[in-house]
């Protein structure tokens, strides 16, 4: 049975003061060769923004990856879109 592939990641950054309004996305697909793609979509707010893809031989290493993306995002002050959402 396969590893069950992560959810699509939405993070954010935005800093008014470095009228800076950026967002990452990371998602995992398998492939039509049994590997898995790790898709990844980075840019200014409402831009459609870059995009690129990598394959993997498995599950494990496109996780892996992932993993290694989102802590590295993370780490830059990116956060989850509920997670940066304005507090009451």
């Amino acid at each position: 049975m396969p590893l069950s592939e992560p959810e699509a990641l939405y993070l954010r950054r935005v800093d008014p003061a470095c009228n800076m309004a950026r967002f990452y996305v990371l998602a995992i697909q398998p492939t039509l060769f049994g590997g898995a793609s790790l898709l990844r979509n980075w840019g200014r707010i409402g831009t459609k923004g870059r995009a690129m893809m990598e394959t993997f031989d498995g599950d494990l290493r496109a996780g892996e990856a992932f993993a290694r993306l989102e802590r590295c995002k993370r780490s830059r002050g990116y956060l989850g879109v509920l997670e940066s959402s304005p507090k009451p």
